[in-house]
């Protein structure tokens, strides 16, 4: 199984800033090339930090600074409301940024790029080679593309991938529907195992939505029948030679 790599579905043309970009820069360059935020890079071309339109907006949003407050807690809101505020008056990609850059190695999945977005709650992924160097950055967009896969595609792509290539069956063993993306498996296979593999396969396969799971098979290989008394007796005897 093959699942579509990053660097297949990133852009390689990235718009970047330096650390010392100014701010009124960084806007003209997101107003310019209709983007909705950038990487910002050191001189070796390793992303340091990412600027969004949401950090921007720290120049309209300053925070207030708490006071008259004691307590741990406050504590932690002055020290937000801080960095905040010096956010809010940063005159540089810099000082705009929100760092550690989070970022997707050009070898990982689409799969794994969705999970990284979903969990840090961004739009935008800079993709790093073997040295943590820029070389592109994917969208929410980009990966959503995969789901414009055709219906046909996906059903020749789990024949091919699936029942030739990884259980070594014929293409037509197991009858394979798609509508709208939606994988349905009708048929019988010779193992629990197998049918476990092919759905598990399927579902990893680009553009599927969902499978819906219709497979038999003709015995249960998830709970191997125990030895009987002579295979037991020469285990016994085996064992104890050690």
């Amino acid at each position: 199984m093959k699942p579509t790599k990053i660097g297949a579905a990133m852009t390689d043309d990235v718009v970047t800033a330096d650390y010392g970009t100014a701010f009124k820069d960084v806007v003209r360059l997101l107003r310019e090339h209709r983007i909705s935020g950038l990487p910002v890079i050191d001189e070796d071309d390793k992303v340091i930090g990412v600027v969004s339109e949401t950090d921007l907006m720290q120049h309209q949003a300053r925070p207030p600074e708490p006071g008259g407050r004691t307590g741990a807690w406050v504590y932690r809101l002055r020290r937000r409301a801080r960095r905040d505020s010096a956010r809010s008056r940063a005159r540089t990609a810099g000082g705009l940024m929100s760092a550690p850059a989070v970022t997707v190695p050009a070898q990982a999945t689409l799969r794994e790029a969705a999970r990284l977005m979903t969990l840090h709650g961004i739009e935008r992924l800079p993709v790093v080679d073997e040295e943590d160097r820029l070389v592109g950055i994917v969208t929410r967009r980009d990966l959503l593309q995969v789901f414009l896969r055709s219906d046909q595609e996906i059903r020749q792509a789990v024949r091919r991938e699936v029942l030739v290539d990884a259980l070594w069956l014929g293409p037509h063993t197991v009858e394979v529907e798609v509508y709208d993306g939606v994988v349905t498996l009708t048929g019988q296979l010779e193992r629990r195992s197998d049918v476990t593999v092919a759905v598990a396969l399927t579902r990893r396969l680009d553009g599927v939505v969902d499978v819906v799971d219709h497979l038999t098979c003709r015995f249960d290989d998830r709970h191997p029948q125990p030895a009987g008394p002579a295979t037991r007796g020469e285990a016994g005897d085996w064992l104890r030679k050690l």
